[in-house]
């Protein structure tokens, strides 16, 4: 297994805006499955970033987000369509889709709330944040090649790895822009890096079994405060196929969120 870090022109950006709310999906968000879909975290984040562009009340943060997967993401020309729910001088609701054409393909829901220096104590998560490792483990399972969704992100493991089921604690840094030209949000690092909790505690050989999110989950009482963005994850299974996996999200300040992903789980080909 090769260590060296994949070449920049191969993953200059995840995705080129061509016109408003149109993208080119880039070759840096193919996932592991397929060379002509996408992994998961790129397009979650655009439909972030769709998000954040639109927007909420002053002084409002997006703590919340839900998004749910209609079916696996080609890699082509995406658009994105957001718009306001409900809204008010301290919450809203609003809404992203994410079209191939006139098809569905994901959708999201976020809730961005006033937040006001002072207004409540702070309760800080029980969480002890693990020590950075010196040195990054490139993203390939077991019996499988490397894919440019995981050259795109520098993988840091404290406790597990790609190569070893059951729980995994990492951290995480987007080596590329979400967008060309704009530079990465702290919401938009976490959601490239998150989709990929199921992956990195997966507890069946991903060679042999299928463990697919059909939606995820994030919510955060702060965005992170660097470039840097750990997950320490488990994968829960239940004899018919339906799984759950759960993230505590953490930076170098401490815990920010946590995250849910539940899982349809089958031996591959069936």
């Amino acid at each position: 297994m090769s260590n060296a870090a994949p070449p920049a022109a191969e993953i200059a950006s995840f995705y080129t805006r061509r016109a408003p709310g149109v993208y080119d999906s880039n070759r840096a968000t193919t996932g592991p499955w397929d060379p002509g879909l996408q992994h998961g975290g790129p397009p979650a984040a655009l439909l972030g970033h769709s998000l954040q562009q639109l927007g909420g009340p002053a002084g409002a943060r997006l703590a919340r987000i839900t998004i749910d997967f209609y079916g696996a993401v080609p890699v082509v020309e995406l658009a994105v369509e957001s718009e306001i729910l409900r809204t008010g001088s301290r919450i809203q609701l609003s809404t992203a889709t994410l079209r191939s054409g006139a098809r569905i393909l994901m959708r999201a829901t976020a809730w961005h709330l006033l937040a006001e220096a002072g207004r409540s104590p702070a309760v800080a998560p029980v969480f002890s944040v693990p020590a950075r490792p010196e040195h990054e483990t490139i993203a390939q399972f077991p019996g499988a090649d490397r894919f440019p969704y995981g050259d795109a992100v520098e993988w840091r493991f404290a406790d597990g790895g790609f190569d070893r089921l059951g729980p995994g604690t990492v951290w995480t840094r987007c080596r590329i822009p979400l967008v060309a030209g704009n530079p990465l949000t702290g919401l938009e690092r976490t959601l490239i890096a998150v989709d990929a909790a199921n992956g990195i505690s997966a507890e069946l050989p991903f060679t042999e079994w299928t463990f697919v999110p059909v939606d995820l989950t994030v919510v955060m009482t702060r965005h992170p405060g660097s470039e840097w963005v750990g997950m320490s994850s488990k994968t829960t299974l239940d004899p018919d196929g339906i799984g759950i996996t759960e993230t505590v999200l953490f930076d170098d300040q401490g815990a920010f969120g946590r995250a849910l992903q539940t899982l349809f789980v089958a031996p591959r080909g069936k």
